[in-house]
């Protein structure tokens, strides 16, 4: 029996948000190169294949440690049993950094510097997220600067 079948849904059923992907695809190239939908669609499937493949072997880490949940060392152990041990250090710091921005998040209770962002400044967030998750992937690894919003403006006032 397929894993993906105990839970009630079938290999088909997994997939990721096509408008997102989509976003992510194009800004990866050069503005002047465009995608055939049937090669996002293809790119969108080898996504999910990853992350099932990952999902696997990590699920098969966990179980040798006769562990019940995965952590974030199983996941980083499976990239390695699979031969993508070149990734390991941008993963974990990207891991890191996720984790800095969700205690930021935990600690405001969702909301930054103690108000709640515009819809502008979530905006501005994103994009600055974005360029920085680009520069990673393009193994640069230099942030792009923070660009100061309105709350950090009457927060310095």
């Amino acid at each position: 029996m397929d894993p993906m079948d105990i839970v009630g849904k079938s290999k088909e059923d997994a997939s990721l948000p096509k408008a997102t992907m989509t976003k992510i695809i194009k800004e990866m190239l050069p503005p002047d190169v465009r995608v055939a939908r049937d090669a996002q669609d293809l790119l969108i499937e080898c996504c999910v294949e990853f992350i099932n493949l990952i999902s696997s072997e990590s699920n098969e880490v966990c179980s040798r440690e006769d562990k019940r949940t995965i952590a974030p060392e199983h996941v980083l152990k499976a990239l390695e049993v699979l031969g993508f041990g070149e990734y390991i250090e941008e993963v974990y710091a990207a891991y890191e950094q996720h984790k800095l921005e969700t205690m930021d998040t935990l600690k405001g209770g969702g909301k930054w510097n103690g108000t709640e962002m515009s819809e502008e400044e979530a905006a501005a967030e994103q994009q600055r997220m974005f360029a920085e998750a680009r520069a990673r992937m393009n193994g640069g690894g230099v942030a792009a600067p923070k660009q100061q919003t309105e709350n950090d403006r009457s927060l310095e006032s």
